[in-house]
């Protein structure tokens, strides 16, 4: 969603804040803004656009002089992208950042209006900054309890009072909110790396936690005025993690790091070549007794969960449903004792996936989530979690948590059916065997790069495409498919190859890209004899397909032939020359690879 900073300490607050803010760009880019204390009053600079556009401005009317400030980087929710709707919002008393949503804002502004306030935005953000105002009586803490105890929704704050010019405040309920901890400074951010080249270290504020933040130290108290003592965080990865590394966006240095993002999450679960997850309190008994296993999750997660559906039924034995986590919450699923939810998010901030774990946990099911951020919501809150090690994700199309997420899903699978007795001890280590040593091959599959730019070059004149498989190879086409929409911005959609004469293929028309998936040996025959309809009717065919596979001459024009694997695995080495495929059109369509439109990295409002 949005990105929210703070700064106070002896450097120029404005350079922190823009540096900062310049490592949460991938949370909203419809806007950008800060507020500094300059001379005892608050300044605020903000403007629609990037987060250069704001750099821009201030080089031309002078920046703000203090060091002490907030700041903020916006996804548009209420109201459109606009310099009046950027945020900081407020008035000369108090003035406010936000990443969330208010629900009951409404209500709220209706009230104010009759007290005198007007307003000049269509943000819900304005009216909590009016309702801090009104509450308002010299005690900054007591304004803001009372605050939290009328706003409904999802929030994130940094808050400045005029008052008090040497603070910040902070307060969080279901949005992401950390207090970074440096010597004779401090910071508040959404996300670590925004504070890494700074500090290591911070806390993580729990819901409703209100946070004091001054240059020489941080308090932190619950609504009571009640102070917190919390366990300070360490970050344990580089700075460097968090840059480009040479490459030419972030997605292709994440794309280039999935080998060692899958060795890294593995690693700790295998034990002689075996699954073991007992560092996670997952037992074989304790897995061996769940009736149900329901996945939830959104977007790229959702596609991992049907990698780990097809895998877990395959070989455990056992029914696993995905749903989509917003749909899960409003059809009434039935779901309780006995069952698991495994819930996945690379963020652990997704506010569907968080309510669809909340539902699940009240129904009594047991709950396990996999995330990618250590702390975060979901985390917390899940009965069970498995962190994945990808490092921080700044491309806002997900690749490197992708494939990890996958990675546990074939773990999980493998320890699942062996508790379950449908896999003999010496199955279960082969196959653990081979998940160890797949880094190599999609090392191998990233290799097929130039090939991937060349076939893109054949895709980016294109209004409309298909993506086709079967069994896992559907599973994957999905995620290929979202891919090339979500950076390219060429319509895709993705089809059981099966479902073809059903409707979709009177789709086709000539010189239509299709992209063929065939990796799964024992359904090529049938999924060729699909290429084979769509070709007949003009189809231009790209066919990605496991380099053992005979393919007979004229059936694709074009194929990109995989290193091999077992076809269990081969999801994971066909992923990312999909991934490139994608990269390399929106590169050569002249688009922002990594700051798609209209989409956030972190989606953390329904």
């Amino acid at each position: 969603m949005c990105g929210v900073v703070g700064y106070v300490g002896d450097r120029d607050c404005t350079d922190v804040l823009v540096d900062a803010l310049s490592k949460l760009e991938y949370r909203g880019y419809d806007s950008a803004g800060i507020a500094v204390f300059e001379h005892g009053t608050i300044k605020v600079d903000k403007c629609k656009g990037r987060l250069s556009n704001l750099v821009e401005k201030m080089a031309e009317e002078g920046k703000p002089d203090g060091h002490c400030g907030i700041g903020h980087t916006r996804w548009a929710t209420h109201g459109e992208p606009s310099d009046i709707n950027s945020h900081p919002h407020g008035n000369k008393r108090v003035t406010i950042v936000h990443n969330g949503i208010i629900e009951n804002y409404k209500q709220i502004k209706d009230f104010l209006i009759t007290e005198g306030y007007s307003f000049v935005s269509e943000t819900d953000t304005e009216t909590v900054a009016k309702l801090l105002d009104y509450y308002y009586n010299g005690d900054p803490m007591e304004t803001i309890a009372r605050v939290l105890a009328e706003i409904k929704g999802s929030y994130a704050l940094g808050i400045m009072f005029r008052d008090f010019p040497d603070r910040i405040f902070a307060v969080r309920k279901d949005s992401p909110l950390i207090v970074g901890v440096g010597e004779n400074e401090n910071f508040l951010a959404s996300d670590v790396p925004a504070i890494i080249h700074y500090t290591r270290d911070y806390y993580l504020l729990e819901q409703n936690e209100i946070a004091i933040v001054k240059k020489d130290g941080v308090r932190i108290y619950d609504v009571h005025k009640n102070e917190i003592h919390k366990e300070l965080n360490t970050a344990d990865w580089d700075v460097d993690a968090a840059e480009k590394g040479g490459y030419e966006h972030f997605m292709l240095k994440e794309i280039h790091e999935q080998p060692t993002s899958v060795k890294t999450t593995i690693t700790p679960r295998i034990a002689e070549h075996m699954p073991d997850f007992t560092a996670e309190g997952l037992t074989k008994e304790e897995l061996k007794s769940y009736k149900n296993i329901f996945i939830v999750a959104c977007g790229t997660a959702m596609h991992a969960g049907m990698v780990g559906k097809y895998v877990i039924e395959k070989i455990a034995r056992i029914p696993v449903i995905v749903d989509i986590a917003s749909e899960f919450r409003y059809r009434d699923p039935i779901i309780g004792e006995n069952d698991l939810m495994i819930v996945i998010s690379q963020s652990g901030e997704t506010a569907d996936t968080k309510a669809a774990m909340e539902m699940a946990k009240n129904a009594g099911a047991t709950t396990l989530a996999i995330v990618n951020v250590k702390g975060s919501s979901i985390a917390r809150e899940a009965d069970k979690v498995i962190y994945t090690h990808a490092g921080p994700e700044i491309s806002v199309a997900s690749t490197k948590a992708y494939m990890v997420q996958v990675s546990i899903m074939y773990l999980l699978a493998f320890e699942i059916a062996y508790a379950n007795g449908k896999l003999t001890k010496e199955q279960c280590e082969e196959y653990t065997t081979m998940l160890e040593e797949i880094p190599e091959v999609i090392e191998e599959s990233i290799a097929l790069k130039e090939k991937c730019q060349f076939l893109a070059s054949r895709l980016i004149n294109a209004d409309s495409l298909l993506y086709i498989g079967r069994g896992l190879d559907y599973a994957l086409s999905m995620e290929g498919s979202l891919k090339l929409k979500e950076i390219s911005y060429i319509h895709s959609e993705s089809y059981a190859a099966g479902e073809l004469k059903h409707g979709t293929i009177s789709l086709i028309t000539e010189q239509m890209p299709v992209i063929a998936v065939a990796t799964q040996h024992d359904l090529v025959e049938k999924t060729i004899s699909n290429i084979k309809e769509v070709k007949a009717r003009g189809a231009m065919v790209i066919l990605v397909c496991d380099q053992d596979v005979d393919i007979e001459d004229g059936v694709a024009d074009e194929i990109i032939k995989l290193p091999h694997a077992d076809q269990l695995l081969m999801p994971m080495v066909a992923a990312a020359p999909l991934q490139l495929i994608a990269y390399y059109t929106s590169v050569l369509r002249g688009n922002d690879v990594d700051k798609p439109r209209n989409l956030a990295k972190s989606v953390t409002v329904e």
